[in-house]
């Protein structure tokens, strides 16, 4: 997946970062994403990429009634019945879960998923628990907290935690952990400071729903 690659900074062996422990300093200099610890790596054979074997990798039966099952979610217009597919999937989906329109889950490895209580998943956005690289193939849970919001054309990749009360803007690709009650936006999604005034206005709306 090229999406990854280019997070990771390009080049290289997909598998010389295999040993790296989330928090470790990449040969780029950068950090690393708290994500790359918790990925499973699955080394595959041959001289092609990954994606050429992926029927070993899972069941083409059980992927192409994910498909089915993952068509539907995308078209449905009940939230009810988005959030009852998604657990038949195997998804864990906490109440009141709002999926939203052709939002798309992972489809070889939905079970990999886990949604809080009323968690939002904009239009169009992607939880993906699967990476096709060229030597490996990798696995990873995808986890959005009680609260937490994805704006639309979010995607999320594999093993990345979104905390309670997170928001993440449109159009952002999250390739790290978003901390509980951060904001953030962008390609790579980076948190996002608000101003005086935002923070006051907040703080005002708070102090008058307490009175």
């Amino acid at each position: 997946m090229s999406t990854d690659d280019e997070v990771d900074g390009g080049g290289g062996d997909p598998g010389d970062d295999a040993g790296d422990a989330g928090g470790d300093i990449g040969g780029d200099g950068n950090q690393r994403p708290a994500r790359y610890d918790r990925l499973e790596r699955h080394p595959t054979p041959g001289g092609r990429n990954s994606l050429r074997h992926w029927t070993d990798a899972k069941s083409p039966v059980t992927v192409a009634i994910n498909y089915l099952v993952v068509w539907l979610i995308r078209v449905s217009p009940s939230l009810r019945l988005k959030s009852w597919l998604l657990r038949r999937l195997g998804a864990t989906v906490g109440s009141g879960v709002s999926w939203g329109l052709e939002a798309t889950p992972d489809v070889f490895w939905p079970e990999r998923i886990s949604l809080g209580e009323d968690a939002i998943v904009g239009y169009d956005s992607v939880l993906l628990c699967h990476e096709f690289l060229q030597d490996e193939y990798r696995l990873g849970d995808v986890v959005v907290g009680d609260r937490a919001m994805l704006g639309a054309k979010v995607t999320v990749l594999p093993g990345v935690r979104i905390g309670e009360d997170a928001q993440v803007a449109a159009n952002s690709l999250v390739a790290d952990d978003v901390p509980p009650g951060a904001t953030v936006a962008g390609v790579p999604a980076e948190p996002v400071e608000r101003d005086e005034d935002e923070r006051d206005g907040d703080k005002r709306d708070g102090d008058e729903n307490e009175s």
